[in-house]
C-alpha cells in the first residue's frame, strides 16, 4: 500500500516537473520616441548636397530656344581649317568669318572681300545646322553659282544645297512690280533698274514693251 503511495508521489511529481509551465517574467513594453526617431530619420536640406543649375542672362534666354549654344567666331576658324583639310586638301585659300546679325539667310560668301557670313537669326532656329553652312559657303569659294559643279561638291562633302525654310526669316517686300500685259506681279527687296516680264517676253531676253512696272 505504502509502495502504491510512493509511486504515485513520484509520478505526480513527475507530472509536476514535465507539465507545469513555468511563470516567465513579463518584461514592460519598449518605449520609442516617435518624435526623436522623426528628426533622426529625416535628413536636413543643409545636409543633401545639390546640384547648381544656374544660368546667366544670356544662356537663359538662348537654353529656352535652342538648347544649344552657337561656336564663337574662333571655333568657326577651327572648323573651317579642319574641314579644308579634309575635303579640299587645305587648298582653299585663308578668308574672313563672321556673324551677321541683320541677315536672315544661313550664310553668304563675298567674293570681293573673302568674306563668309554666317546668319545668326537663321542659327538660333536651327543651332545644328552651322557645319552645314560654313561646308555649304567654302564650296561658294570655288564655285560662285548652285551648278552642277556646286551640286557635286555639296554631295560629295555631304552638305545642302538649300537652307531650311521658316516662317520667321521671311520679310516683307519693299517693292511690288507687275507686268501691264498679263499682270503678274514680282515682289522684291531692291529696286529693277531693266527687268522685263518673263513670262510675256520671248528667249528669257529683256524687251521694253513688257518693262515692268512698280505699283505705287
Amino acid at each position: 500500500m505504502k509502495k502504491n503511495n510512493r509511486i504515485k508521489n513520484v509520478l505526480r511529481s513527475l507530472n509536476y516537473d514535465l507539465f507545469h509551465q513555468k511563470q516567465y517574467t513579463v518584461l514592460p513594453l519598449a518605449k520609442i520616441d516617435t518624435d526623436n526617431l522623426k528628426q533622426k530619420t529625416t535628413p536636413s536640406y543643409g545636409d543633401i548636397k545639390t546640384i547648381d543649375i544656374s544660368f546667366t542672362e544670356d544662356s537663359k534666354e538662348h537654353f529656352s530656344t535652342t538648347h544649344k549654344k552657337l561656336p564663337s567666331v574662333n571655333e568657326l576658324y577651327r572648323l573651317f581649317n579642319l574641314f579644308n583639310l579634309l575635303y579640299f586638301e587645305g587648298k582653299l585659300p585663308s578668308v574672313k568669318i563672321e556673324y551677321s546679325n541683320r541677315m536672315s539667310a544661313a550664310g553668304s560668301y563675298t567674293p570681293e572681300k573673302k568674306l563668309i557670313r554666317i546668319g545668326n537669326k537663321y542659327h538660333e532656329l536651327f543651332p545644328y545646322d552651322i557645319e552645314d553652312t560654313l561646308k555649304h559657303e567654302m564650296i561658294h569659294i570655288i564655285h560662285f553659282s548652285h551648278n552642277s559643279k556646286f551640286k557635286v561638291e555639296a554631295s560629295r562633302i555631304g552638305c545642302s544645297v538649300k537652307a531650311k525654310y521658316h516662317p520667321s526669316l521671311s520679310r516683307k517686300p519693299k517693292y511690288l512690280y507687275y507686268c501691264p500685259y498679263c499682270d503678274c506681279e514680282f515682289p522684291r527687296q531692291k529696286k529693277f533698274r531693266m527687268a522685263s516680264c518673263g513670262y510675256c517676253s520671248k528667249d528669257g531676253k529683256y524687251n521694253e514693251k513688257f518693262k515692268l512696272r512698280l505699283k505705287k
